[in-house]
């Protein structure tokens, strides 16, 4: 009997412990869901990390996202991507056409954030705005040799015409209530800024608002355009993200723009797309663009054909001939250097070109020199900086861009940034810097105005060859810019 008890006894132990188990478990992970991490639900950002990607609204233009002839650039597309670098993700640019549509993605959670390069003032309280990192200004823009008014009020009816669903509108509405703008105006739908800047120095309209860094890129492009006044005061550029209680990736973003204030990236990427833009006169850009339609003709299909051998975009090499001789390939230097590419003697010899006054020889010596120079120059120089230290080292010379880097380094900057290096070319003129540098005396400006002539002529002709195109593929559309430009 007593062996049959304890037998019992264990047989119930042994079946209370399964029992108890199957208890506990259920109990324990529901004490770990509530009381601990494991519950929380994700937030945004570790949502983005889990995802792997960073959805974010902006516009196509020049001072937001653009496809260069390497690839997507832009002020917002190197601010953004360097983020979501930040965040361990990859950033996934979703364009919109009008701003009213990167508010609506915002708000309604289609993007985790928007970069417009517009002003959000008077945003829904649904959009939470981010640091601001720059300043622009609202420009009245008008024709040079039209009446040039001196206030809103000297603005007759329906003369403003903006883009559709533009930020701009809600700035006049604001104006009109204020009794500031007594005048009507008009929004045009399928139109740009940009396209109506086009307008504009068409004589198709007589006024528009834009902001002023879409002003200074496009006045190379328009060079008759001007600027009337500003309306109002300078106003932010700020992010935009959704308003949530979670504001994991606002504080993600306050950070970064914090770090990058502090370690200069934030002035090297500004500075990288604006430093050079109003560097050409109103004359330089007149100019150019007649010898486009006078002189280009003539040589495109050369510059096509040795870009295709050299690797080089024929559009830089363009710009590099145009900076050199305009185009003349009988232009001739006081000091010898002479033809298309104005290549010296020495540099003839150094590259096998026998005579220097034919374009196609001219040409093909001078993408060898570029070739030769890109050789030389650190690996630790990253594209596209590489690209104008090139052009640099053309302009002054391999062993004086060398001192430059040095130089660089010495003061505290980065030899591998252009911006950087372009800040201290200058200084090889100046004694007390140049006798501490093997190669000694240069005179430092000249490539940077070298180097910042060609990067403007470069997106002159980029521009150019892609409106080209566009207008050509518009050609046939009722509706299109290349219609409304034909009924001028």
């Amino acid at each position: 009997m007593g062996f049959r008890r304890q037998s019992t006894n264990l047989f119930r132990k042994l079946l209370f412990l399964p029992l108890t188990l199957a208890a506990l478990v259920p109990a324990t992970l529901l004490f770990l869901l509530l009381y601990t991490e494991w519950g929380k639900p994700l937030t945004t950002v570790e949502s983005i990390k889990r995802d792997g990607v960073l959805l974010v609204a902006t516009r196509n233009s020049a001072t937001t996202w653009y496809e260069g002839p390497n690839g997507p650039t832009g002020p917002e597309y190197d601010l953004v991507t360097a983020f979501a670098e930040s965040l361990g993700v990859k950033a996934e640019f979703v364009i919109y056409e009008r701003d009213s549509e990167i508010m609506n993605a915002v708000e309604n959670g289609e993007v985790h954030l928007a970069a417009p390069g517009m002003v959000l003032n008077g945003m829904p309280q649904r959009i939470r705005p981010g640091p601001v990192y720059q300043y622009i200004s609202r420009q009245l823009v008008y024709r040079a040799g039209s009446p040039v008014p001196a206030s809103l009020y000297e603005v007759g009816d329906d003369e403003i015409e903006i883009a559709e669903g533009s930020h701009h509108g809600e700035l006049l509405e604001q104006l009109g209530e204020k009794g500031e703008l007594v005048a009507s105006w008009k929004s045009s739908p399928d139109m740009d800024v940009e396209q109506l800047l086009y307008l504009l120095q068409e004589k198709a309209i007589k006024y528009t608002i834009a902001n002023s860094n879409v002003v200074d890129f496009n006045r190379r492009f328009y060079p008759d355009l001007r600027v009337a006044f500003d309306i109002g005061l300078p106003q932010p550029l700020q992010w935009a993200m959704p308003r949530r209680k979670d504001t994991s990736l606002h504080q993600r973003v306050r950070e970064y723009f914090q770090h990058i204030r502090r370690n200069g990236k934030l002035d090297t990427v500004l500075t990288r797309y604006y430093a050079h833009v109003d560097l050409l006169t109103f004359a330089d850009t007149h100019t150019f663009w007649k010898n486009v339609e006078s002189r280009l003709p003539r040589f495109e299909p050369l510059f096509r054909r040795v870009s295709r051998t050299s690797g080089y975009d024929w559009r830089l090499l363009a710009a590099i001939g145009y900076q050199e001789s305009h185009w003349n390939p009988e232009a001739v230097s006081p000091t010898g250097v002479k033809g298309l590419m104005m290549l010296t003697n020495d540099t003839a010899r150094l590259v096998d070109i026998a005579d220097r006054t034919d374009p196609e020889q001219s040409l093909v010596g001078s993408t060898r020199y570029l070739k030769l120079l890109d050789e030389q120059i650190s690996e630790e120089v990253k594209m596209p900086d590489r690209q104008w230290f090139i052009l640099a080292g053309y302009n002054v010379g391999f062993g004086h861009l060398e001192d430059a880097r040095i130089l660089t380094r010495r003061l505290g900057g980065n030899p591998n940034i252009w911006q950087d290096v372009r800040e201290h070319l200058p200084l090889l003129a100046q004694t007390k810097y140049h006798t501490t540098l093997k190669h000694g005396y240069a005179r430092g400006r000249e490539p940077v105005v070298y180097v910042d002539n060609i990067r403007n002529f470069y997106e002159l002709l980029v521009w150019h060859t892609s409106f080209r195109t566009a207008s050509a593929e518009n050609a046939d559309k009722p509706d299109s810019l290349h219609a409304r430009e034909k009924s001028l």
